[in-house]
């Protein structure tokens, strides 16, 4: 006697094109540094426009990301973010809740 095997229904998070942008005319390099790619300082350069906008898009999952930006040289706060989470070094990182 044959059995039908049940196939689990697949739970994939829909991955969503996350924008990540910081107004810096003066800059030279920017960089976008968080728990999503390890804090690593030059894995994710921002493009910028002749406005001084610097942007980059991300892939991201559903969930909370931490992350700053790192401006020539310099870390430094995404003005525009609202929610933020104390880091280990008296500062504080901002938050991205992704949907």
């Amino acid at each position: 006697m044959a059995t039908k095997s049940k196939k689990k229904p697949k739970v994939t998070e829909k991955v969503k094109r996350t924008e990540f942008s910081l107004s810096a005319p003066q800059a030279q390099s920017v960089f976008l540094s968080g728990d999503f790619n390890q804090w690593d300082l030059s894995s994710h350069p921002l493009k910028h426009d002749k406005n001084g906008m610097w942007k980059i898009s991300l892939n991201l999952n559903p969930g909370q990301y931490e992350y700053r930006f790192f401006v020539d040289g310099k870390w430094q706060t995404d003005p525009s973010c609202s929610d933020f989470v104390e880091n280990p070094f008296g500062t504080s990182n901002c938050l991205k809740i992704v949907e």
